[in-house]
């Protein structure tokens, strides 16, 4: 499935009606762990043959153990009753631990799979999907599924073991009142699916609107500098508590479903109970069954109508859950436009040439604009470019043609002679230092962050590109230096120690292409000039291309400005 064709429906869909089929898409991530899953089975069955016993122990203690004077026959049966009981025990705990072992871990390999998938999509799909939404689902449909994994089917297939089971045994304790019952359960069966259908559709209008929740959250607080700078906070405060109280009614409406549902199932439960006590206890005074019998009966027929009620409760569960693995599943089954070729070519180890050759190219998201038209130009190995134009010309679309962020419509691209469409990702990106308009900053130190490109980069390389960038300048001022955390998205820094920062991670590669995307817009005029000097230096081995701000051509001299613009 391609990003396009499914971006749209990971917003919309909400289909009342889940298909259990959708569940399927567990197959392979349950398959690793064939054992544990017998393990789970096998102790599964050990419990529910020990419930099963208890009350066929219980009719012999009250018919050969109260009325027998033999008290080593009543020990027997006394002992029978606690061994069932530890049997059911011992077995029901280890059914536990290992479904609820299977969830946690069938859960983190989803988890896992679900995040390498999203990182490598292209940025396409992020451009129309709201990252809260996605989030949301990774951690709430997630949650549903290591509910399902952990503990519903095993709680669903347990239950159908004793309901199958206590109904043989009923038909075989007192054949008419199995019948009775069997008629009184399907009478059961009705009101509770009906009332589940309604908990089932609250339970998606709440689950929709914690997703809301995450969203709307996740947008203010990484805009928080732009709320605070428009004075914003009590509209923000109003609309997050508007949709929190959504929530709420939302939950409301479903608790109250939830506990008529769960009266319901009582009451009827107790009052098939109570009409088989009535119906035994005339059976017992004339004597067509005796008073193990009946006690027996009683307690298979409460397992009977409490599997019964338990079962639609966790048909409710699978649909849900089924719900959210087609919404994981869809995610999974993405795939990015971008990919990297079956026999890709490599780069040379040199500075890298630019060739654009008739290039066209619209935003998939605002297809009949175009933002290049027939675009041609070349850059040779060494040179430092700058590309100029107005806003909006598509300078920056330029660069993240480069980084093959988007394919061209039209044309074709190529980087030391190679076409961009045959170069490994990694391998292309790995050549590439790039420095955005919007610096991204991550939780953790400045060694972290300046050092992100390069796996195991050392402190000295780390220094070094720190001096190239003149970020040493402050670094060294802080008392931890580099290793002070910069906070969530580096709230910590200024505009210009951002950029320094980027531009360093940048360097720190020493890449073959540099682009530079406005990276000294928010540098003082001292500090472009120093980072100037630094890009000077690295000419000889670099080919850089730069996208400069209004305010500074980055000191190009116009035999080496390229300008760029529609045609």
């Amino acid at each position: 499935m391609s990003e396009s064709s499914a971006k749209h429906r990971i917003e919309t869909e909400r289909s009342p009606q889940k298909k259990l089929g959708q569940l399927s898409a567990l197959a392979p991530f349950l398959r690793p762990y064939r054992l544990q899953i017998i393990l789970a089975g096998l102790f599964l069955v050990v419990s529910a043959a020990g419930a099963l016993t208890i009350p066929a122990a219980i009719g012999q203690v009250i018919d050969q153990g109260f009325m027998a004077d033999d008290l080593a026959n009543i020990n027997r049966w006394f002992w029978l009753l606690f061994l069932a009981a530890a049997v059911m025990a011992v077995g029901g705990g280890l059914r536990f631990y290992w479904v609820s072992w299977l969830g946690q871990r069938v859960v983190a390999d989803i988890r896992k799979a679900v995040y390498g998938r999203i990182l490598g999509l292209s940025p396409e799909f992020f451009a129309v999907t709201r990252t809260g939404e996605v989030l949301s689902r990774l951690n709430t449909d997630t949650t549903l599924v290591e509910t399902l994994v952990g503990s519903t089917v095993s709680f669903g297939i347990r239950n159908v073991v004793m309901l199958l089971a206590s109904s043989v045994a009923l038909a075989i304790t007192a054949p008419k009142l199995a019948l009775m019952i069997a008629g009184l359960i399907v009478l059961m069966i009705v009101p509770v699916a009906l009332i589940g259908r309604w908990v089932r559709r609250l339970s998606r209008d709440a689950q929709d609107r914690i997703a809301d929740i995450s969203a709307v959250g996740d947008e203010s607080i990484n805009a928080i500098q732009t709320v605070q700078a428009f004075a914003q906070e009590d509209r923000e405060r109003s609309r997050f508590s508007e949709i929190v109280e959504a929530a709420v009614e939302a939950a409301k409406r479903r608790i109250g479903a939830s506990t008529l549902m769960i009266v319901l199932v009582i009451l009827m439960t107790f009052g098939v109970i109570t009409f088989v006590l009535w119906l035994g206890a005339r059976a017992v005074l004339t004597e067509t069954m005796s008073p193990g019998q009946l006690g027996q009966f009683v307690l298979y027929a409460a397992i009977a109508a409490g599997s019964t009620a338990s079962l639609s409760e966790i048909w409710s569960q699978l649909q849900r859950a089924a719900g959210a693995t087609e919404r994981l599943a869809e995610l999974l089954m993405l795939e990015p436009t971008i990919t990297t070729p079956k026999e890709p070519l490599h780069l040379s180890a040199s500075p890298l040439s630019i060739r654009f050759e008739h290039v066209s190219f619209s935003y998939p998201s605002r297809p009949t604009e175009r933002v290049l038209e027939d675009l041609s130009f070349e850059i040779a190995a060494g040179q430092t470019v700058a590309i100029v134009g107005p806003s909006g010309a598509g300078k920056s679309t330029i660069l993240q043609l480069l980084l093959r962020f988007y394919d061209p419509d039209h044309g074709q691209i190529s980087l030391g002679g190679v076409p961009l469409q045959r170069i490994d990702l990694g391998e292309l990106r790995r050549a590439i230092g790039y420095v955005p308009q919007e610096v991204a900053v991550f939780s953790g130190s400045v060694r972290h962050n300046v050092g992100y490109g390069v796996a195991d980069a050392g402190a000295e390389a780390i220094e070094r590109a720190a001096q190239l960038a003149h970020a040493q300048e402050f670094i060294e001022h802080w008392s931890e230096g580099y290793e002070t955390e910069l906070g969530e998205r580096g709230l910590r820094l200024s505009g210009g120690q951002r950029q320094r920062i980027a531009i360093a991670r940048a360097l720190i590669k020493s890449p073959q292409l540099l682009l530079l995307d406005e990276a000294t817009a928010s540098l003082d005029a001292s500090s472009e000039q120093l980072v100037q000097s630094a890009l000077e230096n690295l000419r000889a081995d670099h080919t850089v291309v730069v996208a400069p701000g209004l305010r500074t051509n980055m000191g190009i001299t116009a035999p080496q400005s390229l300008k760029s613009c529609r045609r």
